[in-house]
């Protein structure tokens, strides 16, 4: 059963970040300041998840959090296009982030592959939404006579069902492991350090794949998605059957290999999914070391992911080849200490 509401999340993980690019980047870009739009969707959907993981660690059930967020996205949808359906969509997206992402920490144990296999689908679902975004066919008439549903209401309307339907499943199939009590860590310096330099390490992550100036990535963006998405997925399997220090120290360095020949797609690819392996293993080391505060865990590297985003919104460069290698030879050490620490804190709690 567990395997299966792993996938229930995974499969509704891609459905929530469609609808949100789809709705954010189809709707209501076109009809209200793109660059304010993006800027308070990325604000709710990934800074508010801390407070957010904060409050699905006191109150658990992280199936109900999951469940509203697919119905505060449907409102998204359904609010006129503005202010309010960002922050509806956001805050949806941030609430399901923390139910579906505590979900796979409760029932994942010691093990970090259910992470990477419930956050990988939402890379596909970005880009499949700005895909979508942009396809804008002529309407056609039906011979009746009455006006033919637009690709783009046909889309609406299946995108709302399905999260409406998606909704009542989790609530109905998605209750798994409880989560541990809520319990505010000790002022371990060590600790806190640690979390810092995960902080860090995701920060590069976002700021390197948002700012990444590689000339055939938009030549192909399909496979620049799928070897992020498969890093994520297999970044956790690996890590459990290697262990999390051959796997970080691994990836990462073939990873800035790559990316010093990143002007080549095979070697650019390579160090995209490379680079992504790591996903799952900073929530995982996050987690372990605040076992009593893994939403809040899981919030903070969101949080993260916000901050990486700030210098490309304001558009304060691009990063080549040498730039992306440096970031990722910076983000080793940063995650080995991390990654020490988290051990550290596991086996005293063992």
């Amino acid at each position: 059963m567990a395997k299966l509401r792993l996938g229930i999340y995974a499969a509704v993980h891609f459905l929530v970040d469609l609808g949100c690019a789809l709705l954010l980047l189809g709707r209501i870009c076109p009809d209200w300041d793109p660059g304010a739009a993006i800027l308070l969707y990325n604000l709710f959907a990934f800074a508010v998840q801390m407070p957010v993981g904060l409050l699905a660690d006191r109150l658990g059930r992280c199936h109900l959090f999951a469940s509203a967020g697919c119905l505060l996205v449907l409102l998204g949808w359904m609010l006129p296009p503005g202010p309010a359906a960002v922050a509806a969509a956001g805050l949806g997206n941030a609430v399901f982030h923390v139910g579906g992402g505590l979900n796979a920490l409760n029932e994942g144990g010691r093990r970090a592959g259910p992470l990477g296999l419930f956050v990988s689908p939402g890379a596909f679902g970005i880009y499949l939404g700005g895909v979508l975004a942009l396809y804008k066919p002529a309407e056609e008439a039906l011979t009746s006579g009455e006006a033919l549903l637009s690709t783009e209401a046909f889309l609406s309307l299946v995108i709302c069902m399905s999260l409406a339907v998606a909704a009542v499943v989790i609530w109905r199939f998605g209750r798994g492991a409880d989560n541990a009590p809520l319990v505010l860590p000790r002022g371990d310096f060590r600790l806190w350090s640690a979390a810092a330099c995960l902080l860090v390490v995701v920060i590069f992550r976002s700021l390197l794949g948002l700012a990444a100036d590689l000339p055939w990535k938009t030549d192909f963006g399909w496979l620049a998605v799928c070897a992020v998405a498969s890093g994520k997925a297999a970044g956790g399997y690996v890590a459990d059957r290697f262990g999390m220090f051959p796997t970080a120290m691994a990836s990462l360095g073939l990873s800035a290999i790559c990316f010093w020949g990143g002007n080549h797609p095979a070697a650019g690819l390579g160090a995209l999914f490379l680079f992504n392996m790591t996903m799952p293993l900073t929530l995982w080391a996050m987690a372990r070391m605040f076992p009593g505060m893994k939403g809040f865990s899981f919030g903070l590297l969101t949080f993260g992911l916000f901050l990486g985003f700030l210098p490309v919104y304001f558009d304060w460069g691009s990063l080549g080849p040498a730039a992306l290698a440096a970031g990722t030879i910076l983000s080793l050490p940063l995650l080995i200490f991390g990654l020490r620490q988290a051990e550290r804190r596991k086996n005293d709690t063992d």
